[in-house]
């Protein structure tokens, strides 16, 4: 058995019934074995503000959220679409994360992005506005296969579970070659 992959998981919706939160759940019940995932709660982070770190005083749910994700591995972003960019709440996490300068969590850590919509579309613009932020925070991201989940209300029941045998079977390969491209990328220098 390889060893163990420890992946953060941040969903960028805050409903509590959300398509992205029950994809992000099929996920991980489709990841190969020796990986393992934890979904990192983005809601309650207070709005970055450089002047908490500056003066020494980040709040505490920033300082909670930084050592969760710091002795991760990997991250793996599942995402809605909301005005073909992403949520607010995940956009701020990743300002948080970065922070204090030189002090980034997410410097070299191997990441993957789902996008998902109940359209067609399957949160395209999400997902490439997204890799855009993981470029410059020097996130090595998974290319391929490129994860755009089109219908998902059709697709994942309300326990996680993927309804159509040609979907369940992508997102087992999806995360299978995230488990490769993360253990192969991990080790580079940030």
């Amino acid at each position: 058995m390889p060893s163990d992959l420890n992946v953060a998981v941040l969903v960028g919706s805050l409903r509590k019934a959300s398509f992205s939160r029950r994809l992000a759940e099929a996920l991980l019940k489709l990841a190969p074995e020796g990986m393992t995932g934890e979904l990192v709660a983005i809601g309650t982070l207070p709005l970055y503000n450089q002047d908490f770190d500056d003066e020494g005083a980040p709040p505490p749910a920033w300082v909670s959220f930084r050592d969760t994700v710091r002795p991760k591995d990997a991250v793996l972003f599942v995402t809605p679409e909301y005005n073909r960019s992403v949520p607010g709440v995940l956009k701020n996490a990743l300002d948080v994360g970065s922070r204090p300068y030189g002090k980034s969590v997410w410097n070299a850590k191997p990441a993957a992005v789902v996008s998902a919509s109940p359209g067609a579309i399957g949160g395209f613009g999400a997902n490439h506005h997204l890799r855009q932020s993981l470029v410059f925070l020097n996130m090595p991201v998974l290319q391929q296969p490129e994860a755009y989940v089109g219908q998902v209300a059709d697709l994942v029941a309300d326990d996680g579970s993927v309804t159509r045998e040609n979907t369940r079977e992508f997102l087992r390969g999806l995360m299978a070659a995230f488990d490769r491209w993360a253990r192969l990328t991990r080790q580079l220098p940030g």
